[in-house]
């Protein structure tokens, strides 16, 4: 096993999986790309066995503190343990993330179950290529009817990898339905976007629409409508829905004819919109803002606080006294500290001030890994315009 010798102070000494470029001082043998390696410290001990990619900025990722190669055995164990652990929460396998990367101990690998298909996404090169050996675990342990390959995420650029999609197993489904947060979807696996649905966010859809009874709710980047259609169905008197895709605007109708629902429905650039509410004097009770990352990386940080710090303001500005903003940032760039900073500024900007409620996280099959603080991506909170202020 070629070695890599990491340098004083990397977070991997810290319980991060991680070696950067920048935390390597020496590489011993002659890896190939996407081939296991051993980590040690100077002093040749041994930190564990990790995937490698030189081409990566993350050219380490430890996926055991033993020595491990990934063999059809080492696949079917942690999908098993994965499998089980969702199953320990309760947590339906019609409609949930089977296998999450680092967090389930397989890094670059994601794999989420949608009745009786799954949805496979290889990220990282060493997953990449040991594709078949996954897809084999993966049917014994599950025994889908199809696995099908959503390799089209921008992030498998960073490894060389090109964007992929398409059926490894079994046959193509025809669209169907599942069931998350009590809203019903429709699913279309093959052409549908990322592996389904935002799995992420069905524990929120339901924590959400409690606060809608008799209330005018706005749900902002609506996507495939499920805030809009959960507010819907807990009692909101009237739901509008925004985005920008005239794909997910369909897909949203047809979301809200299957809940037996009605919504307005509106195709839009939601930034615009906003300010154009503001103009009109528009006036809500329950506004939702869960937009898509603004950020993939560090450099446009910058930028994505603009956006975030936007979009607050004019919601800010469409709620009276009393109204209730339920909100959400899925980049990991963006620490829950910064998010809140963004959103205190824009209160401030709208004369308005907000009280903490409630705060949201990932549902639990996105499960957070203490030591990994990338595991923790999705910070939400609900605030409320103070009355008399």
């Amino acid at each position: 096993m070629a070695t890599i010798i990491v340098r004083p102070r990397a977070r991997v000494f810290h319980g991060h999986d991680w070696v950067h470029d920048n935390e390597v001082l020496k590489v011993t043998g002659k890896p190939e790309d996407g081939a296991v390696v051993g980590l040690k410290d100077q002093r040749d001990r041994f930190l564990g066995s990790a995937i490698y990619n030189s081409r990566s900025k993350i050219p380490a990722r430890r996926f055991s503190r033993q020595r491990q190669d990934l063999d059809p055995d080492f696949f079917r164990r942690r999908i098993t343990m994965a499998s089980e652990y969702r199953d320990k929460l309760g947590l339906d396998p019609r409609a949930r993330r089977e296998v999450w990367s680092e967090s389930d101990g397989l890094p670059g690998l994601v794999l989420d179950r949608y009745g009786d298909c799954a949805v496979l996404q290889t990220l990282t090169l060493a997953m990449d290529q040991r594709k078949e050996l996954i897809a084999d675990a993966i049917e014994e342990i599950l025994q889908p009817v199809c696995l099908i390959e959503r390799n089209d995420a921008p992030v498998r650029q960073a490894e060389g990898l090109e964007p992929h999609v398409g059926i490894l197993r079994g046959q193509a489904p025809a669209p169907f339905e599942v069931t998350l947060g009590g809203v019903n979807f429709g699913i279309d696996l093959p052409g549908g976007q990322k592996t389904g649905l935002y799995l992420d966010q069905g524990a929120n859809y339901a924590l959400v629409a409690q606060q809608a009874r008799g209330k005018r709710v706005l749900d902002c980047f609506s996507n495939q409508g499920g805030f809009a259609l959960a507010c819907a169905l807990g009692g909101a008197s009237e739901v509008t829905a925004l985005d920008i895709s005239g794909q997910a605007c369909a897909a949203i109708e047809a979301n809200g004819n299957r809940n037996h629902v009605r919504l307005n429905v509106l195709e839009t650039n939601v930034f615009d919109w906003l300010k154009a509410a503001v103009a009109r004097g528009d006036r809500y009770d329950l506004i939702i803002l869960d937009p898509p990352s603004f950020t993939r990386d560090r450099a446009r940080l910058n930028d994505a606080l603009r956006g975030y710090k936007e979009i607050h303001l004019r919601a800010a500005q469409l709620l009276d006294n009393g109204g209730l903003l339920a909100t959400f940032c899925c980049s990991h760039h963006v620490s829950d500290t910064v998010f809140l900073d963004v959103i205190r500024d824009a209160m401030i900007d709208a004369k308005k001030t907000a009280r903490l409620r409630a705060t949201y996280a990932q549902r639990a099959d996105h499960p957070v890994v203490l030591g990994l603080p990338e595991s923790s991506y999705l910070k939400g909170h609900l605030l409320e315009m103070a009355p008399g202020r």
